[in-house]
């Protein structure tokens, strides 16, 4: 891209998730925001960039994303999927739809599968594509799992039938060259086989990704609905409240100290404590019966396990 264009991964590493700022001639967007928007309104304000959309690539599940709260504090719209049925101010997108941004275009590309309001952003300069936000469509070495829709009564089978199509009839047809920046890495709950790497090529995608190699629908639908991990009982919970937007984290009672009585007491009745510091720190001293999952980790995949392991234990 031009010296006039801005274009920034942040990475989450605790939630695999990574989010992204793009700007061109003082304007810019941000794709997919996590909870706390601080970052993204300081590095656009470093970059002497005016947040002018927030764009979703679809309901997220696996964390809660920060879009109402980014809109409300930057004056920004926010860009989603019509099929998403948000409950909050938003500009509804269909496929093909476009939006200046500086001197770059940025082209919605429905690509349903892994949720039916799924979409990429197709980043292009000088009518040229350069990059696709894949979002939860397509990872590195791999592609979003289709069970996340059954809540909305759309069957694992049906959903991978579609995104085949969204892969083979959208993404596959771009050139080689594209870049791909998608949603999430390596540790996600989303997909299955994700590299450590956070972007690619659709070149090198098309040769390594397992997910891409020649084979029929049939053949797709029946490998991405095999052997599936169950999903966190929370995913549906973080749709429903990414669909009518989180409130503002400044709006949000913090939480309060416990003096070290009142925590023996809450420890005593049943309580989980969650001691979030590195292990090495950990093994040096801690509270009797508390659990450890640093915040350097992988967060929320381990606290699921964990937590869920020790309520059975109880």
């Amino acid at each position: 891209m031009t010296m006039a264009t801005f274009f920034k991964q942040m990475y989450l590493g605790c939630l695999a998730q990574a989010s992204y700022l793009i700007g061109s001639n003082g304007e810019a967007a941000v794709v997919d925001p996590r909870r706390d928007v601080d970052e993204y309104i300081r590095a656009a304000s470093e970059n002497g960039l005016t947040i002018r959309y927030v764009i979703e690539t679809h309901l997220h599940a696996d964390f809660v994303s920060g879009h109402r709260e980014l809109a409300d504090r930057t004056g920004a719209s926010i860009v989603i999927a019509a099929e998403a049925k948000a409950e909050f101010p938003h500009l509804p997108v269909t496929d093909g739809d476009t939006f200046p941004l500086g001197d770059l275009l940025l082209r919605v590309v429905a690509t349903p599968g892994h949720t039916p309001e799924s979409i990429c952003l197709l980043i292009e300069e000088s009518g040229r594509p350069v990059k696709v936000l894949t979002g939860d469509t397509l990872f590195i070495g791999d592609v979003g799992r289709p069970d996340l829709a059954g809540g909305a009564g759309f069957s694992s089978e049906h959903m991978a039938a579609l995104l085949y199509d969204s892969l083979h009839q959208k993404l596959l047809r771009l050139p080689d060259e594209v870049e791909v920046w998608p949603a999430h890495g390596a540790g996600s709950l989303c997909g299955r086989n994700m590299s450590k790497e956070t972007s690619s090529t659709i070149g090198m995608q098309r040769r390594m990704n397992y997910a891409l190699q020649p084979m029929t629908k049939e053949e797709f639908v029946d490998l991405m609905t095999r052997d599936m991990v169950e999903a966190p009982r929370y995913f549906t919970r973080d749709v429903q409240i990414n669909r009518r937007g989180a409130a503002a984290l400044r709006d949000t009672p913090a939480p309060h100290a416990l003096s070290a009585a009142q925590a023996t007491e809450a420890i005593d009745r049943g309580a989980i404590v969650l001691d979030v510091r590195a292990p090495a720190l950990f093994g040096e001293a801690h509270i009797p019966r508390s659990l450890n999952i640093s915040l350097d980790g992988q967060y929320a995949a381990f606290g699921r396990m964990l937590m869920r392991l020790t309520r059975s234990w109880r």
